[in-house]
């Protein structure tokens, strides 16, 4: 737990407790110290009344002991969901940034402070009382997720080029073919590759099986000529960066903006996320049922595999209203 010496000691035992006994990827370990950190450094800053340029990133944390905790009220946490929603910048490299996160990303900090607050006060008891335990997630806007078309997805493939084509090429077959998340491609290793499937780690450390069919098989075929030549820091990792680390998400998010930019599409709008959903969708299309595709996805609850099945009804729809035949009425004559 070196990575997080910049905790204090209540939050450090917070992520080993929820890494090493509930067993929890590094990837939601990662957002809980992050999404944490950012609170605690949010309340010290209005408990301190620290000039207002303060920036957030500065603000040490390591002396927060449980006192300090055991002060934090639902105003606070009110207060902090507010700076979420009307003063966090969600991304400071545009030109024009806006300012307030999503209602999505406001849910997701609320859980990791119902978690932490559970922690102290049912898993420790080191707390009597807990302040979020009545709160309300943000409402969700319920949308269709966002999903390339067959031509779409075929200008993408063909559109890939540059230094690492083979390795991109292959990333995103595996995207569009096995639906995978950024962070299962990402923890993927050469020996995770087997003849007509791929061995993923998902959410909780839970493991499953995806299959690809035989063009996915060549593209990674092909890349693996490339990739047995290099020496990788994690020589294990299937896909490398340039610098020789394992690819990080980011390096795959970019990759795949690069991608969407040469096939001429709107990069604003797609992301690799995107490619899971075109993965759902054309799975779904093809006639696969959705209890299938949840377990290809690795979803917890089919609940949210369903809302593939809306996109489904929706071509299905559209389709029927397509047909010439539909606009035909003889009605009168029946």
């Amino acid at each position: 737990m070196k990575r997080y010496a910049d905790c204090p000691q209540v939050l450090r035992e917070f992520l080993i407790y929820h890494e090493n006994i509930k067993g929890q990827s590094q990837l939601t370990i990662s957002e809980y110290y992050l999404d944490l950190r950012m609170f605690l450094r949010f309340i010290k800053l209005m408990r301190n009344d620290m000039p207002i340029q303060t920036r957030l990133d500065e603000i040490d944390i390591r002396d927060i002991n449980l006192e300090f905790i055991r002060g934090i009220d639902t105003t606070d946490v009110f207060d902090f969901l507010s700076y979420l929603a009307n003063d966090r910048i969600a991304r400071p490299d545009e030109v024009s940034p806006d300012q307030g996160i999503a209602p999505s990303s406001r849910a997701r900090k609320l859980s990791a402070i119902k978690s932490f607050y559970k922690y102290l006060t049912v898993r420790t008891k080191q707390l009597d009382e807990n302040p979020v335990a009545d709160l309300e997630y943000p409402k969700l806007r319920k949308s269709l997720p966002k999903y390339l078309t067959m031509d779409q997805s075929a200008a993408l493939l063909q559109a890939v080029s540059g230094q690492n084509e083979k390795r991109d090429y292959a990333i995103l077959m595996l995207f569009l073919n096995c639906g995978i998340r950024r962070s299962e491609l990402v923890g993927l290793n050469i020996t995770d590759v087997y003849e007509d499937r791929i061995r993923v780690v998902g959410k909780g450390n839970k493991e499953r099986f995806v299959y690809f069919g035989s063009a996915c098989r060549k593209a990674i075929d092909a890349y693996l000529v490339e990739r047995n030549q290099k020496i990788l820091t994690d020589n294990r990792a299937l896909f490398g960066s340039r610098d020789g680390n394992r690819i990080s998400v980011t390096a795959v998010h970019r990759l795949v903006k690069k991608a969407l930019l040469q096939a001429g599409l709107d990069a604003t709008q797609f992301s690799a996320h995107k490619l899971r959903h075109t993965a759902a969708t054309m799975m779904l299309s093809g006639g696969v049922d959705v209890k299938t595709v949840q377990e290809v996805l690795g979803h917890e609850n089919l609940n949210t595999t369903q809302i593939y099945t809306h996109i489904e009804n929706t071509e299905l729809k559209i389709a029927a209203e397509a047909n010439p035949l539909s606009k035909l009425d003889f009605s009168e004559k029946m």
